[in-house]
């Protein structure tokens, strides 16, 4: 086999950065290590790539393999490569990320690596970078959500106003006003609105809500004022 002359060669790595909500909180998959150096210790998905695959193979077979997750759309977030990232060798991490809903997913979940979804505000220390890329992951996701009504995803078929404002207050780390929040919601004309409540936090219960997809292409840009400044957030 031909190869480049005097070259060093260099591992590469996918880890996967996995947000998933639970219809009150948006949270954080991680696993424990299974390997040292920093083994047990809390980290994202992440193994090396293989000669024969390619990197979005690599991240769903290494998703799979440590968490039992499949079927899961993942975006590829940015590559981190600062030489002495890892302390063993010299490793390229490529980053991918993908939003979930948890109830859709919860089944899948393999113990075998002791996955466990963890709030935002209460992930413990990570190996290496994985804090790093985590926090890129947040502000990407910041980032879309204040331009497009990505968040929706993370959604059941049908939801409640205060769902969806708890799911924005998870992404963006802040309280939102509920009258406020509500009417520049029902300002996009993005909402039907079902005629069944929740009512297991309430008496009164709050009314569902769905997508109306057929206006979602020709209005989704109706969200650009729904969170303030969104331009703050380009990175």
């Amino acid at each position: 086999m031909v190869r480049y002359f005097g070259q060093t060669r260099i591992l590469v790595a996918v880890d996967c950065i996995i947000f998933g909500f639970d219809g009150d909180n948006l949270k954080l998959l991680l696993i424990q290590r299974g390997f040292e150096p920093e083994a047990k210790k809390w980290s994202l998905m992440g193994g090396f790539i293989q000669p024969d695959e390619g990197l979005t193979a690599a991240a769903n077979r290494i998703l799979k393999q440590l968490t039992g997750l499949e079927g899961v759309f993942l975006e590829q977030l940015k590559c981190f490569g600062e030489p002495k990232r890892d302390p063993l060798e010299r490793t390229i991490g490529i980053a991918y990320f993908s939003l979930i809903d948890i109830h859709q997913y919860e089944k899948q979940i393999s113990q075998d690596y002791h996955a466990e979804w963890f709030l935002l505000n209460e992930v413990p220390k990570l190996i290496f970078d994985h804090q790093e890329m985590v926090e890129t992951a947040k502000r990407e996701l910041r980032y879309k959500a204040a331009l497009h009504p990505i968040l929706f995803e993370l959604l059941p078929e049908k939801f409640t106003i205060p769902q969806l404002q708890s799911l924005y207050e998870g992404i963006y780390g802040t309280t939102f006003d509920k009258r406020n929040f509500s009417r520049k919601l029902l300002s996009t004309g993005l909402l039907i609105r079902l005629d069944d409540k929740h009512k297991e936090n309430s008496k009164k219960g709050a009314f569902y809500y769905t997508l109306d997809k057929t206006q979602y292409k020709e209005k989704f840009r109706s969200f650009i004022n729904f969170i303030p400044n969104p331009e703050s957030l380009i990175f």
